[in-house]
């Protein structure tokens, strides 16, 4: 859809607010982890969210999946929320906010991996390019932290967020490949909700879940800041953006994340922000940028 003289200030309106809504909330998170363990904190916050989706659209008198329909829902429901959104939580417990939505950008780094593997056509050589850039950026980013290596939670957190760019990268892939005929933002509400309860019931059944009652006011807080403003407002005015204007101005929201998490992250956590992370982000971003470029424009 193209966007009007009325509707263009909206849009750009809509997208600000994705830009800084989705980047505080890895700030968020890393809070929320402070007194809920991290994978409770994910599946009650998708929970929540997927039960106000679905309940819109089950008002709407939206059909629900039928039959095959249900087994990219399943898979997505799995990769993007349980995986993902579970894994880069966790991991933002034991690494800065800034690093972690770092990481979380440099997902469209490992679809131009995977593509050397699957991909039967020439890679494009701004991919390549835009790979080796973002790779690059990221050592400048680690090498900051090479003692931080020595501690075994700063490991495990880096292995979790890398994990869940890894499963992002996948989800995305097979989005494309898998197109279903199925209402895509039902799906997500859908997807929401199953990863909410399975999340909900593995942290229950193992133990790593804590009583409700012993969860502090600020987390409660926390809890509803992530899941009306990180994942109910934030994604309507990120389909907004979407239908009103070009795909490439939309996405600028994936650079600019990383840029209002560091800053929160200094001011609210006072998270260093050191010239590694500046540049090494920088470079990392345009990176990302040059294979976003290359698939979207078919470069050579």
């Amino acid at each position: 859809m193209v966007a009007t003289q009325h509707t263009r200030p909206k849009a750009l309106l809509a997208l600000a607010a994705v830009c800084f809504l989705w980047g505080t909330t890895w700030v968020a998170s890393k809070e929320g982890t402070r007194h809920i363990p991290a994978l409770q904190l994910a599946g009650m916050r998708q929970l929540a969210a997927g039960v106000l989706y679905v309940c819109f659209f089950l008002y709407k008198k939206a059909p629900l999946p039928q039959g095959r329909e249900w087994r990219p829902v399943l898979l997505l429901s799995f990769l993007n929320f349980v995986m993902s959104n579970g894994l880069s939580t966790w991991g933002v417990k034991y690494i800065s906010a800034g690093l972690g939505s770092i990481m979380g950008a440099i997902f469209p780094l490992w679809l131009v991996v995977i593509g050397f593997f699957t991909q039967k056509e020439k890679m494009p050589r701004a991919a390549i390019a835009g790979l080796l850039l973002g790779f690059g950026g990221v050592c400048i980013i680690f090498y900051d932290h090479l003692h931080d290596f020595l501690d075994p939670d700063f490991r495990f957190g880096i292995m979790l967020s890398l994990i869940a760019t890894w499963t992002w990268a996948f989800a995305t892939l097979y989005t494309k490949q898998q197109a279903s005929r199925f209402n895509p933002y039902f799906s997500l509400g859908i997807q929401m909700l199953l990863s909410g309860l399975l999340l909900t019931a593995f942290t229950q059944a193992t133990g790593w879940a804590i009583p409700l009652a012993s969860i502090p006011t600020s987390s409660w807080m926390v809890m509803g800041y992530l899941v009306f403003f990180g994942s109910v407002l934030s994604f309507i005015a990120y389909l907004y953006a979407l239908q009103h204007l070009p795909t490439e101005q939309a996405s600028i929201y994936a650079y600019v994340n990383p840029v209002v998490a560091l800053l929160c992250g200094a001011l609210l956590f006072d998270e260093k922000i050191t010239l590694y992370i500046l540049v090494g982000g920088s470079v990392t971003l345009l990176g990302v940028w040059l294979v976003n470029r290359a698939f979207k424009a078919g470069l050579p």
